[in-house]
C-alpha cells in the first residue's frame, strides 16, 4: 500500500531500527516485494521470514508502519489497521460523538458514558498523574487547545489566558465511575487530551491482535512509539534500535541499543514547535506554568515492556528532568531510559549503561 510513502517513512520515525550486525538484518522500511527466505518456525508453527509484509499509512497524526515477518498475514494486518482507525475516532478530541469530545463538551454539566477502552486509558492516566505528582495530566487539553502548537492556528497566548487555563488543569477533578462506565470533568471549561498516552494504548492493542493470530515477529511503528515483537530474524541478540538525534530530522541517531520484545517511546522538542520572533516554543507543555517546558532535555527515549507502559511514562519523564527521571526508572523493573541533553550528553539508566552503543561523535556519555 502507498509505495511512495515507504521511502518517506524512515524520516518520520523517532526510533530507527536497522541492521548493523549483518547485511541481511532487516531495516524498518521494507516493501515486502523481495522474495522471502524462511529462517525458522515459531512456537505456533508459523514460519519466520527475513523480508516482512509491510503496510504504511498516514494515521494518528503521523506516519504509521507495520511490518510482520511471517507470510499470509495480510488479513490480520488489515484487522490491525481497522482497529487503529476505530481507536483514532473513539479517542479524538475533535470528532463529534467520540468519547473524549463528549466528555469535554459536558465538562461541569454531567457524566458521560464511555467505552471500556476509554475508561482504561483514563484510569491509567490518573495513575501516572499520581505517580508524577501531576506532571503528566490529561486535563491539560485546555492548555494545548490554547497554544495549538503543530497546527496552522498555533500562537503564543496572552498571559491572562494562560493563567485561566492553568487553573483548570487538575487530574483530581476527573471523576470516573467504573460501575456505570462514566467519566465527568468537575469544572466547565476543563478539557481532556489523550495524545500523550493513546498511541501507547493502540500499540499494545495491535500486539494483542497479532498475538491472537500467532504472530511473534513484527515491528509496529506509530511515529515515535515503536513495538518490536520477538527478535530480529537475522540476529538472536535482538532488534537494533537507534535513539533519535534531537537536533536532526528523524532518521539521524545518537546511539543504538539491542532489544527483544519491547516498546521504545521517544519524546523530544524536535517534533513540533512554534517559532515567534526567533523564539521556539515546543509542544511539550508544563502544566505548572502553562508554557512549553524549558529544561536541559532535548529528548528522552523510554524502553518498556509494553507500548502502553512506555507511552504512559515518556512525557512524565521529560517533565521530571534527568536526575529525578533516571531515579524513577531505576526503581521500576523492566524499564530503561536514555536522556539526551542540550549540550550533547547522553544519560542512561542503570540497566543499559553497559550495553548502549554510542555511534555519534557529536555526543558523549555523561557521567552520572
Amino acid at each position: 500500500m502507498k509505495n511512495a510513502m515507504k521511502k518517506v517513512a524512515l524520516f518520520a520515525l523517532a526510533i530507527i531500527l536497522f541492521g548493523c550486525a549483518s547485511d541481511d538484518e532487516p531495516e524498518v522500511v521494507i516493501s515486502g516485494a523481495s522474495p522471502t527466505t524462511t529462517t525458522e518456525v515459531n512456537e505456533n508453527g508459523l514460519p519466520i521470514v527475513k523480508e516482512p509484509t509491510s503496510i504504511t499509512e498516514t494515521m494518528l497524526h503521523t506516519v504509521v508502519q507495520m511490518q510482520v515477518y511471517h507470510e499470509g498475514v495480510e488479513d490480520v494486518m488489515q484487522e490491525a489497521n481497522d482497529y487503529m482507525a476505530e481507536m483514532e475516532t473513539l479517542l479524538s478530541t475533535n470528532v463529534e460523538g467520540s468519547d473524549v469530545y463528549k466528555i469535554n463538551k459536558n465538562a461541569g454539566i454531567e457524566p458521560v458514558e464511555v467505552q471500556p477502552e476509554t475508561m482504561e486509558i483514563i484510569k491509567r492516566s490518573i495513575q501516572i498523574a499520581e505517580e508524577s505528582d501531576g506532571l503528566f495530566d490529561i486535563s491539560i487539553g485546555v492548555l494545548t487547545d490554547l497554544w495549538q502548537i503543530g497546527s496552522a492556528d498555533a500562537r503564543v497566548p496572552e498571559e491572562s489566558e494562560i493563567i485561566e487555563a492553568v487553573n483548570l488543569i487538575d487530574y483530581e477533578k476527573i471523576n470516573i465511575d467504573e460501575e456505570n462506565m462514566t467519566v465527568m470533568l468537575e469544572e466547565e471549561g476543563m478539557s481532556l487530551e489523550l495524545g500523550g498516552i493513546s498511541k501507547g494504548y493502540i500499540g499494545s492493542g495491535i500486539v494483542e491482535i497479532f498475538e491472537e493470530n500467532n504472530i511473534t515477529t513484527a515491528i509496529i511503528n506509530l511515529g515515535g512509539n515503536v513495538v518490536v515483537m520477538g527478535t530480529s530474524p537475522s540476529n538472536e541478540d535482538g532488534w537494533n534500535v537507534g535513539v533519535q538525534d534531537p537536533d536532526e530530522v528523524r532518521g539521524e541517531i545518537v546511539g543504538t541499543q539491542r532489544v527483544i520484545n519491547a516498546a521504545i517511546v521517544t519524546s523530544g522538542i524536535y517534533e513540533r514547535y512554534l517559532e515567534v520572533d526567533g523564539t521556539k516554543y515546543h509542544h511539550i507543555m508544563d502544566p505548572r506554568t502553562g508554557y512549553p517546558l524549558d529544561n536541559e532535555i532535548s529528548g528522552v527515549t523510554v524502553f518498556a515492556p509494553t507500548s502502553f507502559d512506555g507511552d504512559s511514562y515518556s512525557t512524565a519523564l521529560f517533565l521530571m528532568g534527568i536526575e529525578e527521571g533516571i531515579e524513577f526508572i531505576n526503581s521500576k523493573d523492566g524499564f530503561e531510559v536514555a536522556y539526551v541533553d542540550k549540550d550533547g550528553g547522553v544519560h542512561l539508566s542503570a540497566g543499559i549503561q553497559d550495553s548502549f552503543n554510542l555511534t555519534n561523535e557529536e555526543y558523549y556519555i555523561a557521567d552520572e
